[in-house]
Protein backbone atom coordinates (compact mmCIF):
# COMPACT_ATOMS: atom_id res chain seq x y z
CA UNK A 1 0.00 0.00 0.00
CA UNK A 2 1.35 3.43 -0.81
CA UNK A 3 2.28 5.44 1.62
CA UNK A 4 0.37 8.27 0.41
CA UNK A 5 -3.02 6.18 0.83
CA UNK A 6 -3.09 5.22 4.60
CA UNK A 7 -5.70 3.11 4.23
CA UNK A 8 -5.54 1.48 8.53
CA UNK A 9 -7.51 3.12 11.02
CA UNK A 10 -4.35 3.94 13.24
CA UNK A 11 -2.24 5.49 10.37
CA UNK A 12 -5.19 7.42 9.76
CA UNK A 13 -5.83 8.53 12.78
CA UNK A 14 -2.51 9.74 13.56
CA UNK A 15 -2.90 11.84 10.36
CA UNK A 16 -6.28 13.57 11.21
CA UNK A 17 -4.56 13.85 14.87
CA UNK A 18 -1.84 15.39 13.72
CA UNK A 19 -3.51 17.66 11.59
CA UNK A 20 -6.20 18.85 14.26
CA UNK A 21 -3.10 19.60 16.99
CA UNK A 22 -1.38 21.60 14.70
CA UNK A 23 -4.28 23.39 13.29
CA UNK A 24 -5.76 23.86 17.03
CA UNK A 25 -2.24 24.68 18.15
CA UNK A 26 -2.01 27.36 15.90
CA UNK A 27 -5.46 28.88 16.31
CA UNK A 28 -4.84 29.04 20.15
CA UNK A 29 -1.43 30.85 19.10
CA UNK A 30 -2.80 33.06 17.41
CA UNK A 31 -5.71 34.20 19.75
CA UNK A 32 -2.97 35.16 21.99
CA UNK A 33 -1.48 37.10 19.72
CA UNK A 34 -4.54 39.01 18.64
CA UNK A 35 -4.93 39.49 22.48
CA UNK A 36 -1.16 41.01 22.77
CA UNK A 37 -1.82 42.88 19.66
CA UNK A 38 0.91 41.42 17.49
CA UNK A 39 -0.62 40.08 14.58
CA UNK A 40 2.49 41.14 12.29
CA UNK A 41 -0.60 42.60 9.67
CA UNK A 42 -1.26 38.79 8.97
CA UNK A 43 -5.00 39.24 8.26
CA UNK A 44 -7.94 36.78 9.24
CA UNK A 45 -8.38 35.87 6.09
CA UNK A 46 -4.60 34.82 5.17
CA UNK A 47 -4.74 32.81 8.31
CA UNK A 48 -7.96 31.02 8.14
CA UNK A 49 -6.90 29.87 4.52
CA UNK A 50 -3.15 28.59 5.44
CA UNK A 51 -4.97 26.71 7.77
CA UNK A 52 -7.09 24.94 5.31
CA UNK A 53 -4.20 24.47 3.14
CA UNK A 54 -3.06 22.16 6.00
CA UNK A 55 -5.90 20.31 6.52
CA UNK A 56 -6.85 19.60 2.67
CA UNK A 57 -2.85 18.51 2.18
CA UNK A 58 -3.73 15.64 4.80
CA UNK A 59 -7.84 14.65 3.94
CA UNK A 60 -6.25 14.81 0.13
CA UNK A 61 -3.62 11.93 1.10
CA UNK A 62 -6.31 10.37 2.93
CA UNK A 63 -9.65 10.39 0.86
CA UNK A 64 -12.88 8.78 1.64
CA UNK A 65 -14.28 9.97 4.67
CA UNK A 66 -12.08 12.22 5.40
CA UNK A 67 -11.89 13.89 1.92
CA UNK A 68 -15.80 13.95 2.25
CA UNK A 69 -15.54 16.16 4.99
CA UNK A 70 -13.45 18.85 3.61
CA UNK A 71 -16.05 18.32 0.52
CA UNK A 72 -18.52 19.90 3.25
CA UNK A 73 -16.77 22.33 4.05
CA UNK A 74 -17.08 24.01 0.79
CA UNK A 75 -20.41 23.99 1.06
CA UNK A 76 -21.04 27.38 2.88
CA UNK A 77 -23.21 26.28 5.41
CA UNK A 78 -22.39 30.12 7.24
CA UNK A 79 -20.52 28.60 10.60
CA UNK A 80 -16.80 28.09 8.79
CA UNK A 81 -14.27 31.09 8.01
CA UNK A 82 -15.13 31.80 4.20
CA UNK A 83 -11.52 31.24 3.39
CA UNK A 84 -11.50 27.76 5.06
CA UNK A 85 -14.73 27.22 2.97
CA UNK A 86 -13.09 28.44 -0.36
CA UNK A 87 -9.91 26.46 -0.53
CA UNK A 88 -11.85 22.86 0.52
CA UNK A 89 -14.01 23.91 -2.66
CA UNK A 90 -10.44 21.73 -4.25
CA UNK A 91 -11.74 18.83 -2.77
CA UNK A 92 -14.57 18.44 -5.33
CA UNK A 93 -11.77 18.02 -8.09
CA UNK A 94 -8.49 18.02 -6.99
CA UNK A 95 -8.11 14.36 -6.29
CA UNK A 96 -4.80 12.08 -7.70
CA UNK A 97 -6.24 8.13 -8.53
CA UNK A 98 -4.91 5.27 -7.07
CA UNK A 99 -2.24 3.34 -8.91
CA UNK A 100 -2.77 0.85 -11.63
CA UNK A 101 -1.86 -2.55 -9.56
CA UNK A 102 -4.13 -1.61 -6.91
CA UNK A 103 -7.09 -1.16 -9.03
CA UNK A 104 -6.48 -4.60 -10.51
CA UNK A 105 -6.24 -6.33 -6.91
CA UNK A 106 -9.59 -4.28 -5.92
CA UNK A 107 -11.24 -6.12 -8.81
CA UNK A 108 -9.77 -9.49 -8.41
CA UNK A 109 -11.19 -9.73 -5.36
CA UNK A 110 -14.57 -7.87 -5.72
CA UNK A 111 -15.43 -9.68 -8.57
CA UNK A 112 -13.06 -12.95 -8.47
CA UNK A 113 -10.82 -12.66 -11.51
CA UNK A 114 -8.61 -9.61 -13.52
CA UNK A 115 -10.13 -6.82 -15.06
CA UNK A 116 -8.11 -7.96 -18.92
CA UNK A 117 -10.13 -11.87 -17.89
CA UNK A 118 -13.52 -10.33 -17.03
CA UNK A 119 -13.85 -7.14 -19.72
CA UNK A 120 -13.58 -7.43 -23.36
CA UNK A 121 -11.60 -4.27 -22.58
CA UNK A 122 -10.93 -1.90 -19.47
CA UNK A 123 -9.33 1.43 -19.51
CA UNK A 124 -6.43 1.31 -16.45
CA UNK A 125 -6.73 4.95 -16.12
CA UNK A 126 -9.62 6.24 -14.44
CA UNK A 127 -11.54 9.14 -16.11
CA UNK A 128 -12.93 10.91 -13.27
CA UNK A 129 -11.58 10.18 -9.48
CA UNK A 130 -13.22 11.78 -6.25
CA UNK A 131 -13.28 11.21 -2.32
CA UNK A 132 -15.16 7.60 -1.99
CA UNK A 133 -14.05 6.35 -5.73
CA UNK A 134 -12.49 6.61 -9.24
CA UNK A 135 -14.38 5.76 -12.70
CA UNK A 136 -12.71 3.37 -15.61
CA UNK A 137 -14.37 2.85 -19.02
CA UNK A 138 -14.62 -0.92 -20.18
CA UNK A 139 -16.80 -2.83 -22.91
CA UNK A 140 -18.53 -6.03 -21.54
CA UNK A 141 -17.91 -8.86 -23.41
CA UNK A 142 -21.58 -8.21 -24.89
CA UNK A 143 -20.39 -5.05 -26.36
CA UNK A 144 -22.02 -2.42 -23.82
CA UNK A 145 -19.60 0.17 -23.08
CA UNK A 146 -19.91 0.67 -18.92
CA UNK A 147 -18.04 2.76 -16.09
CA UNK A 148 -16.69 0.92 -13.39
CA UNK A 149 -16.86 2.78 -10.08
CA UNK A 150 -14.16 1.58 -7.99
CA UNK A 151 -14.25 2.40 -4.03
CA UNK A 152 -10.74 3.04 -2.32
CA UNK A 153 -9.42 0.45 0.43
CA UNK A 154 -11.33 0.52 3.94
CA UNK A 155 -13.43 3.69 3.18
CA UNK A 156 -16.55 2.36 5.19
CA UNK A 157 -14.43 0.98 7.93
CA UNK A 158 -13.28 4.07 8.47
CA UNK A 159 -15.65 6.51 8.43
CA UNK A 160 -16.60 6.09 12.69
CA UNK A 161 -12.66 7.06 13.55
CA UNK A 162 -12.23 9.43 10.61
CA UNK A 163 -15.93 11.29 11.84
CA UNK A 164 -15.05 10.87 15.26
CA UNK A 165 -11.37 12.88 15.01
CA UNK A 166 -12.64 15.50 12.39
CA UNK A 167 -15.32 16.50 14.76
CA UNK A 168 -12.32 17.50 17.20
CA UNK A 169 -11.06 19.67 14.59
CA UNK A 170 -14.26 21.06 13.23
CA UNK A 171 -14.92 22.08 17.25
CA UNK A 172 -11.86 24.22 16.87
CA UNK A 173 -13.60 26.05 13.76
CA UNK A 174 -17.20 26.56 15.44
CA UNK A 175 -18.00 28.58 18.64
CA UNK A 176 -17.72 26.96 21.88
CA UNK A 177 -20.65 24.95 23.16
CA UNK A 178 -22.05 24.29 19.47
CA UNK A 179 -23.86 21.37 19.18
CA UNK A 180 -22.25 19.83 16.18
CA UNK A 181 -23.37 15.88 17.05
CA UNK A 182 -26.46 16.35 14.75
CA UNK A 183 -24.76 17.80 11.95
CA UNK A 184 -21.99 14.84 11.91
CA UNK A 185 -24.92 12.16 12.40
CA UNK A 186 -26.48 12.88 9.42
CA UNK A 187 -23.26 13.34 7.23
CA UNK A 188 -22.39 9.46 8.97
CA UNK A 189 -25.83 8.19 7.73
CA UNK A 190 -25.19 9.74 4.63
CA UNK A 191 -21.56 8.42 4.22
CA UNK A 192 -22.91 4.40 4.76
CA UNK A 193 -25.09 4.62 1.95
CA UNK A 194 -22.77 6.57 -0.18
CA UNK A 195 -20.28 3.96 0.52
CA UNK A 196 -22.62 0.81 -0.29
CA UNK A 197 -22.47 0.19 -4.28
CA UNK A 198 -25.33 -2.45 -4.15
CA UNK A 199 -27.63 0.61 -2.46
CA UNK A 200 -26.14 3.09 -5.09
CA UNK A 201 -27.12 0.40 -7.61
CA UNK A 202 -30.54 0.23 -6.70
CA UNK A 203 -31.09 3.47 -6.55
CA UNK A 204 -30.09 3.87 -10.24
CA UNK A 205 -32.59 0.97 -10.95
CA UNK A 206 -34.96 3.33 -8.98
CA UNK A 207 -34.33 6.80 -10.80
CA UNK A 208 -34.19 4.68 -13.86
CA UNK A 209 -38.30 3.63 -13.71
CA UNK A 210 -39.16 7.10 -12.12
CA UNK A 211 -37.32 9.28 -14.85
CA UNK A 212 -36.27 7.10 -17.60
CA UNK A 213 -37.93 8.41 -20.58
CA UNK A 214 -37.64 10.88 -23.31
CA UNK A 215 -35.66 13.45 -21.78
CA UNK A 216 -33.61 12.29 -18.87
CA UNK A 217 -31.16 9.57 -19.56
CA UNK A 218 -30.21 7.45 -16.24
CA UNK A 219 -27.79 4.27 -16.93
CA UNK A 220 -28.40 0.88 -16.21
CA UNK A 221 -27.00 -0.80 -13.23
CA UNK A 222 -25.07 -4.04 -14.27
CA UNK A 223 -25.68 -6.07 -11.14
CA UNK A 224 -23.68 -8.82 -11.76
CA UNK A 225 -20.31 -6.96 -12.17
CA UNK A 226 -21.31 -5.03 -9.20
CA UNK A 227 -20.46 -5.67 -5.35
CA UNK A 228 -20.51 -3.16 -2.37
CA UNK A 229 -17.40 -1.79 -3.43
CA UNK A 230 -17.24 -1.84 -7.42
CA UNK A 231 -19.98 -0.76 -9.36
CA UNK A 232 -20.92 -1.34 -12.87
CA UNK A 233 -23.26 1.01 -15.09
CA UNK A 234 -23.48 1.23 -18.79
CA UNK A 235 -21.45 4.45 -20.13
CA UNK A 236 -23.56 7.15 -21.27
CA UNK A 237 -21.88 9.52 -23.74
CA UNK A 238 -22.29 13.41 -23.00
CA UNK A 239 -20.60 16.31 -21.60
CA UNK A 240 -20.34 18.27 -18.55
CA UNK A 241 -21.31 21.94 -17.90
CA UNK A 242 -18.06 23.42 -18.60
CA UNK A 243 -17.41 21.63 -21.89
CA UNK A 244 -20.74 21.89 -22.80
CA UNK A 245 -20.26 25.88 -21.82
CA UNK A 246 -16.40 26.16 -24.37
CA UNK A 247 -19.28 24.97 -27.16
CA UNK A 248 -20.75 28.71 -26.51
CA UNK A 249 -24.20 26.94 -27.02
CA UNK A 250 -27.16 28.89 -28.10
CA UNK A 251 -29.44 30.44 -25.79
CA UNK A 252 -31.97 28.21 -26.86
CA UNK A 253 -30.03 24.99 -26.20
CA UNK A 254 -28.90 26.63 -22.58
CA UNK A 255 -32.86 27.02 -21.76
CA UNK A 256 -33.02 23.76 -23.19
CA UNK A 257 -31.12 21.51 -20.35
CA UNK A 258 -31.46 24.08 -17.90
CA UNK A 259 -35.30 23.34 -18.24
CA UNK A 260 -34.67 19.99 -17.83
CA UNK A 261 -32.59 20.09 -14.60
CA UNK A 262 -35.43 22.47 -13.24
CA UNK A 263 -38.04 20.35 -13.99
CA UNK A 264 -36.01 17.30 -13.14
CA UNK A 265 -35.83 18.22 -9.00
CA UNK A 266 -39.52 19.69 -9.10
CA UNK A 267 -40.50 15.88 -10.10
CA UNK A 268 -38.57 14.68 -7.50
CA UNK A 269 -40.70 16.77 -5.37
CA UNK A 270 -43.61 15.90 -6.70
CA UNK A 271 -43.26 11.69 -5.66
CA UNK A 272 -42.44 12.80 -2.18
CA UNK A 273 -39.68 10.36 -2.41
CA UNK A 274 -35.88 9.79 -2.77
CA UNK A 275 -34.54 13.10 -3.77
CA UNK A 276 -30.98 13.42 -5.52
CA UNK A 277 -28.93 15.35 -3.45
CA UNK A 278 -25.78 16.32 -4.93
CA UNK A 279 -26.32 19.04 -7.24
CA UNK A 280 -22.92 19.34 -8.56
CA UNK A 281 -21.90 19.34 -12.31
CA UNK A 282 -19.89 16.66 -12.39
CA UNK A 283 -23.00 14.32 -12.36
CA UNK A 284 -24.80 15.53 -14.87
CA UNK A 285 -24.25 15.13 -18.66
CA UNK A 286 -25.68 17.36 -21.56
CA UNK A 287 -26.73 14.51 -24.31
CA UNK A 288 -25.43 15.22 -28.06
CA UNK A 289 -29.03 14.18 -28.47
CA UNK A 290 -30.84 16.63 -26.14
CA UNK A 291 -31.31 14.96 -22.98
CA UNK A 292 -30.24 15.15 -19.36
CA UNK A 293 -27.58 12.59 -18.18
CA UNK A 294 -27.50 11.92 -14.30
CA UNK A 295 -24.65 9.38 -13.41
CA UNK A 296 -24.58 9.39 -9.59
CA UNK A 297 -26.77 8.07 -7.19
CA UNK A 298 -24.38 7.80 -4.19
CA UNK A 299 -26.11 10.90 -2.11
CA UNK A 300 -29.92 10.06 -2.50
CA UNK A 301 -32.04 11.25 0.06
CA UNK A 302 -35.32 10.65 1.56
CA UNK A 303 -36.09 13.38 4.34
CA UNK A 304 -38.59 13.09 6.86
CA UNK A 305 -42.08 14.27 5.54
CA UNK A 306 -42.57 17.23 8.54
CA UNK A 307 -39.38 18.88 8.02
CA UNK A 308 -39.21 18.08 4.01
CA UNK A 309 -43.19 20.09 4.61
CA UNK A 310 -41.85 22.60 6.54
CA UNK A 311 -39.02 23.31 4.14
CA UNK A 312 -41.38 23.45 1.12
CA UNK A 313 -43.57 26.14 2.79
CA UNK A 314 -40.68 28.13 2.97
CA UNK A 315 -41.49 29.29 -0.13
CA UNK A 316 -45.39 30.39 -0.44
CA UNK A 317 -44.72 31.68 3.24
CA UNK A 318 -41.74 34.04 1.55
CA UNK A 319 -43.56 34.74 -1.08
CA UNK A 320 -46.45 35.98 0.63
CA UNK A 321 -44.11 38.11 2.41
CA UNK A 322 -46.27 37.19 6.05
CA UNK A 323 -43.42 38.13 8.37
CA UNK A 324 -44.90 36.23 11.49
CA UNK A 325 -45.86 33.01 9.62
CA UNK A 326 -41.70 32.86 8.56
CA UNK A 327 -41.03 33.43 12.05
CA UNK A 328 -42.64 30.60 13.02
CA UNK A 329 -41.13 28.35 10.54
CA UNK A 330 -37.18 29.54 11.47
CA UNK A 331 -38.34 28.63 15.07
CA UNK A 332 -39.64 25.28 13.94
CA UNK A 333 -36.80 24.25 11.95
CA UNK A 334 -33.77 25.74 14.36
CA UNK A 335 -33.32 28.74 12.21
CA UNK A 336 -33.30 31.38 14.80
CA UNK A 337 -33.78 30.95 18.51
CA UNK A 338 -36.89 32.20 20.36
CA UNK A 339 -35.10 31.75 24.17
CA UNK A 340 -31.89 33.45 23.25
CA UNK A 341 -29.47 35.27 25.86
CA UNK A 342 -28.99 37.62 22.77
CA UNK A 343 -32.12 38.66 21.05
CA UNK A 344 -30.64 41.57 18.90
CA UNK A 345 -28.95 38.85 17.75
CA UNK A 346 -31.39 36.82 16.45
CA UNK A 347 -33.32 39.46 15.06
CA UNK A 348 -30.08 40.22 12.97
CA UNK A 349 -30.36 36.62 11.94
CA UNK A 350 -33.73 36.65 11.15
CA UNK A 351 -33.73 39.57 8.83
CA UNK A 352 -30.55 38.09 6.80
CA UNK A 353 -32.07 34.68 6.48
CA UNK A 354 -35.38 36.26 5.54
CA UNK A 355 -34.09 38.11 2.69
CA UNK A 356 -31.72 34.98 2.00
CA UNK A 357 -35.31 33.28 1.63
CA UNK A 358 -36.87 35.81 -0.43
CA UNK A 359 -33.99 35.76 -3.14
CA UNK A 360 -34.31 31.85 -3.31
CA UNK A 361 -38.26 32.74 -3.79
CA UNK A 362 -37.56 35.01 -6.52
CA UNK A 363 -37.53 32.94 -9.76
CA UNK A 364 -41.58 31.41 -8.90
CA UNK A 365 -42.10 35.38 -8.95
CA UNK A 366 -42.06 35.31 -12.55
CA UNK A 367 -43.58 32.76 -15.04
CA UNK A 368 -40.31 32.92 -17.10
CA UNK A 369 -36.83 33.83 -14.68
CA UNK A 370 -33.47 34.89 -16.14
CA UNK A 371 -30.99 32.71 -14.30
CA UNK A 372 -28.37 34.90 -16.12
CA UNK A 373 -29.69 38.37 -14.33
CA UNK A 374 -26.19 39.75 -12.87
CA UNK A 375 -28.18 41.62 -10.04
CA UNK A 376 -29.72 38.37 -9.24
CA UNK A 377 -25.71 36.08 -9.50
CA UNK A 378 -24.43 38.88 -7.22
CA UNK A 379 -27.33 38.89 -4.69
CA UNK A 380 -27.01 34.89 -4.05
CA UNK A 381 -23.42 35.30 -4.18
CA UNK A 382 -23.58 37.85 -1.29
CA UNK A 383 -25.89 35.76 1.01
CA UNK A 384 -24.09 32.43 0.45
CA UNK A 385 -20.86 34.55 1.71
CA UNK A 386 -21.91 36.99 4.27
CA UNK A 387 -23.99 35.05 7.05
CA UNK A 388 -23.69 37.13 9.93
CA UNK A 389 -23.62 33.89 12.63
CA UNK A 390 -20.08 33.85 12.20
CA UNK A 391 -19.09 30.55 13.23
CA UNK A 392 -22.43 28.85 15.05
CA UNK A 393 -24.12 26.23 13.08
CA UNK A 394 -27.90 27.09 12.29
CA UNK A 395 -31.13 25.28 11.41
CA UNK A 396 -31.88 21.55 10.81
CA UNK A 397 -29.17 18.98 9.86
CA UNK A 398 -31.40 18.46 7.29
CA UNK A 399 -30.65 21.40 5.58
CA UNK A 400 -27.17 19.85 4.93
CA UNK A 401 -28.68 18.04 2.03
CA UNK A 402 -31.51 20.01 1.23
CA UNK A 403 -29.10 23.85 0.61
CA UNK A 404 -26.79 20.96 -1.41
CA UNK A 405 -29.81 20.85 -3.64
CA UNK A 406 -31.36 24.06 -3.62
CA UNK A 407 -28.08 25.84 -4.37
CA UNK A 408 -26.46 23.46 -6.66
CA UNK A 409 -28.93 23.48 -8.76
CA UNK A 410 -29.71 27.39 -8.09
CA UNK A 411 -25.54 27.15 -9.29
CA UNK A 412 -25.80 25.80 -12.27
CA UNK A 413 -28.69 27.42 -13.78
CA UNK A 414 -26.66 30.95 -13.73
CA UNK A 415 -23.93 29.32 -15.20
CA UNK A 416 -25.49 28.11 -17.73
CA UNK A 417 -27.28 31.57 -17.80
CA UNK A 418 -30.88 29.72 -18.79
CA UNK A 419 -34.41 31.24 -18.67
CA UNK A 420 -36.82 28.76 -17.10
CA UNK A 421 -40.10 28.34 -17.22
CA UNK A 422 -41.84 28.13 -14.09
CA UNK A 423 -45.20 27.22 -14.66
CA UNK A 424 -45.12 23.49 -14.11
CA UNK A 425 -43.47 23.97 -10.87
CA UNK A 426 -45.44 25.72 -9.17
CA UNK A 427 -48.59 23.51 -10.04
CA UNK A 428 -46.78 21.10 -8.79
CA UNK A 429 -45.82 22.81 -4.90
CA UNK A 430 -49.54 24.20 -5.22
CA UNK A 431 -50.80 20.73 -5.34
CA UNK A 432 -48.47 19.09 -2.53
CA UNK A 433 -49.02 22.49 -0.35
CA UNK A 434 -52.82 23.33 -1.49
CA UNK A 435 -51.85 26.70 -2.49
CA UNK A 436 -52.49 29.43 -5.14
CA UNK A 437 -49.08 30.49 -6.33
CA UNK A 438 -50.80 33.18 -8.98
CA UNK A 439 -52.40 34.76 -6.19
CA UNK A 440 -49.58 35.15 -3.61
CA UNK A 441 -47.33 36.63 -6.35
CA UNK A 442 -50.23 38.84 -7.76
CA UNK A 443 -50.75 39.90 -4.29
CA UNK A 444 -47.21 40.85 -3.26
CA UNK A 445 -46.31 42.86 -6.45
CA UNK A 446 -49.44 44.60 -5.95
CA UNK A 447 -48.02 45.70 -2.23
CA UNK A 448 -44.89 46.21 -3.29
CA UNK A 449 -46.22 48.96 -5.77
CA UNK A 450 -48.00 51.18 -3.38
Amino acid sequence: MSKDFPSSKLERGSRIAKTGIKVGTNYAKRYLKKKSGNTNGNTDGAFHSENAKEVFKEFTKLRGTALKIAQGMSMDQGFLPEEFAEVMTQAQYSVPPINKALVRSIIKKQLGDYPEQLFASFESEAFAAASIGQVHKAVLKDGRKVAIKIQYPNVRETIDSDLGLAKILVKRLVKKGADIDPYFDEVKETLLEETDYINEGQQIDLFRERFGGLDIEIPEWVEEYSTNKVLCMTYLEGRHLGEFLKENPEQETRDHFGQLLWDFFHNQIQDMDYVHADTHPGNFLFTYDGKLGVIDFGCVKKFPKEFFMDYLRLLPTHLDNNEEAIRKLYEKLNVIKPDSDTPENEERYFKFARNYGMTFAEPYKFEVFNFGDEEYRNTIKYFTKDAPIGNEPRGSQHFLYTTRVHLGLYNILMKMGAHINTSDSKDILSNILNVEFDELTEENNRMQSL
